[in-house]
């Protein structure tokens, strides 16, 4: 089976997006097996290379639904960078002339609006009750500790349709995130393991941020987590309500406006497309 997919990246976190209005038997799929194919396209030496695959599916709800698939298989319940990259493709593609879309995703609806060469998209309210985040705890999860190995973290956890566990450090560029960063993904308070986001404070308005995503890895990005890092860094103390936050991959702008709704604003580039045969 040949399958016509689009390389896409927010600020350097990368997508395989395949179109299954266009690839109609990719609907007839069940889970497993477009999780299996995922794990293959995203591997970058044997498939195209990513960090997650994209589905683009018609929704009885909203404009579209859109599924995304980690690379090592696993569903995710939504992602920031991701959901800009499905609104542009709807855009580019023609499928709609509306500057807001409605997309259907596991976390709900999500709105992403066109913002000059930009794409804003409202995040809706953070999550910060422990057990709905979810976290095996009670209450609000801020500068939890956390011991991992010889080391005592500072957690503040919270849910953007997925969770995330936000631990501010003094110096991103040389923090071990691939020795900490799995551990604490995995760590038993998780019961459906966590994103985790390190973040160092630069100032009132600026933070730098590094990424262990929950069943992908180090990224050069996430959206859902700079939406997290923002809203803890906020919670805290440390920030004022917008924020700047300085990736790996570039930059994305996070505003937790008075409604209690998060807004993140980035770019969403096409890099290339092409077919790729597969055994589905």
């Amino acid at each position: 089976m040949k399958l016509r997919f689009l390389k896409m990246h927010g600020t350097g976190n990368d997508f395989v997006l395949i179109d299954c209005i266009e690839n109609r038997l990719l609907q007839e799929r069940d889970t497993p097996a477009l999780a299996a194919l995922s794990r293959g396209l995203c591997d970058r030496r044997f498939g195209v290379g990513a960090d997650q695959v994209i589905l683009l599916y018609p929704s009885d709800r909203a404009d579209y639904r859109m599924r995304i698939f980690n690379a090592d298989g696993s569903e995710v319940e939504m992602c920031g960078n991701g959901i800009r990259c499905f609104a542009r493709y709807v855009w580019d593609r023609g499928y709609s002339d509306r500057d807001i879309l409605d997309v259907e995703t596991m976390a709900g609806i999500i709105r992403p609006e066109r913002a000059g060469d930009m794409v804003k998209v409202d995040m809706g309210e953070p999550v910060l009750e422990a057990r709905e985040i979810p976290v095996n705890l009670d209450g609000r999860v801020i500068d939890h500790p956390l011991q991992i190995d010889d080391r005592q973290f500072r957690i503040t956890c919270v849910s953007m349709g997925n969770p995330h566990a936000v631990i501010v450090v003094e110096n991103t560029a040389d923090f071990p995130v691939h020795h900490y960063g799995p551990k604490i993904e995995k760590h038993d308070l998780f019961p459906r393991r966590t994103n985790v986001e390190f973040v160092e404070i630069l100032n009132r308005s600026e933070i730098r941020m590094r990424v262990w995503e929950r069943g992908s890895g180090e990224t050069l990005a996430c959206g859902t987590g700079a939406s997290a890092a923002a809203v803890a860094s906020i919670l805290k103390g440390l920030t004022d309500r917008e924020v700047t936050v300085h990736l790996l991959g570039g930059d994305l702008h996070i505003r937790w406006d008075d409604s209690n709704r998060v807004f993140m604003t980035g770019p969403a580039v096409t890099v290339f497309e092409g077919t790729i045969s597969t055994d589905l």
